[in-house]
């Protein structure tokens, strides 16, 4: 047996036959010992056996300063990590589940789904969040909790999501203007906050997103009485263009030569949706690449699905700035889709796949590229 196990063996004995200060002296030493040490994974759980029976007595002030202390170890024992998660002292918990990575999806939606206000704060402001967690955010959170998370870069919301905030959004100007600012907010989302919007909002999100201004134009423009749906203004279009083009996909009718059509007919709901259901991608993630200036994304999902040129130039022209790309950009867009191999680009997309599949494990959302 090596130094280190013979040690926490010794930290183990020394359990029941130490006081109350000299087991908390002892705990302190345990975590000083992990935190400093490199050890196998059979060690760490010795540790936090350990910890946890020396932990299992403290006062909620030292259980906040053993919290804080592991919430950012990589190595920290998951039984200790998910059991300071759960504690309701907001204390304890509070830096474990705004910091940990210990901590696993399904740990985070079980927090996020019984515990008080403040520990959902606190989940908010990880630095990554999947959709299962932000789900459970938008719907149970308090307004200081929607706001912390819609404000939250690293948060990643499921189409369901983004409709829980356009809802909760209404006669919040603030929660309205947060959504708007969000990069990955779908299309049709952004069309009903800005039919809902106030002109205050509008004039905001016009001047600090100018590349959505003409969008903010149509979107105001196109409000009419006969459009209003179960989630507002422009959401029976989206879904009308979703149910046509999923009935197309299901009948195995949904081709490049559509695709191709939507893009050149300046449909862009119809294109996102479709390459979506294509790609095996939600449609958030479609139009991003729709709209990613460098044309990349783009550029990879045609040559994944082996379309041709003119195809890809039509959605690079769909997601560009006033439909417009400079000639020599253009050349060098060409040229950059000659030298893609459709094997390569599949991989990518198979890739993305796989660690999207796996997201619901680690509650990180993956990007295409």
């Amino acid at each position: 047996m090596d130094d280190s196990a013979a040690l926490l063996h010794e930290l183990e004995d020394s359990i029941s036959q130490g006081t109350p200060d000299s087991r908390e002296r002892a705990l302190w030493h345990a975590t000083d010992l992990l935190i400093a040490g490199r050890y196998s994974d059979d060690q760490i759980w010795l540790f936090g056996a350990i910890i946890e029976r020396l932990a299992s007595e403290i006062e909620i002030k030292a259980r906040a300063q053993l919290a804080d202390r592991l919430a950012r170890v990589e190595s920290a024992p998951v039984n200790i990590v998910n059991k300071l998660a759960s504690d309701k002292s907001i204390a304890v918990a509070g830096q474990i589940l705004r910091h940990s990575n210990r901590l696993d999806v399904r740990a985070l939606v079980t927090s996020a789904s019984t515990q008080s206000q403040d520990h959902l704060l606190a989940i908010s402001k990880r630095a990554t969040l999947c959709e299962a967690v932000t789900d459970v955010l938008v719907t149970r959170g308090n307004r200081e909790v929607v706001h912390s998370v819609a404000a939250n870069c690293g948060a990643r919301f499921s189409e369901s999501g983004f409709l829980a905030l356009l809802k909760r959004s209404e006669g919040d100007y603030i929660l309205a203007e947060t959504l708007g600012q969000r990069t990955d907010i779908p299309r049709h989302v952004f069309q009903q906050l800005i039919a809902k919007a106030s002109g205050e909002v509008k004039q905001k999100l016009g001047s600090e997103r100018p590349e959505l201004a003409d969008q903010i134009k149509t979107s105001v423009t196109d409000v009419t009485g006969s459009i209003h749906a179960t989630f507002g203004p422009a959401s029976a279009q989206y879904f009308a263009a979703k149910k046509a083009v999923s009935s197309l996909h299901r009948q195995g009718n949904l081709s490049e030569t559509q695709i191709c059509a939507y893009a050149q007919q300046q449909k862009r709901d119809e294109a996102a949706i479709a390459l979506s259901l294509l790609c095996s991608m939600p449609v958030n993630v479609a139009e991003r690449a729709i709209h990613d200036q460098t044309g990349e994304m783009v550029l990879i999902l045609a040559s994944a699905l082996d379309f041709s040129w003119d195809t890809a130039m039509a959605l690079l022209f769909l997601g560009a700035p006033e439909g417009r790309i400079a000639a020599s950009r253009l050349d060098d867009l060409k040229i950059a889709f000659s030298r893609l191999k459709p094997e390569t680009s599949r991989t990518v997309l198979e890739l993305y796949q796989s660690r999207r599949q796996a997201a619901t494990q680690t509650g990180v959302t993956p990007r295409l590229r």
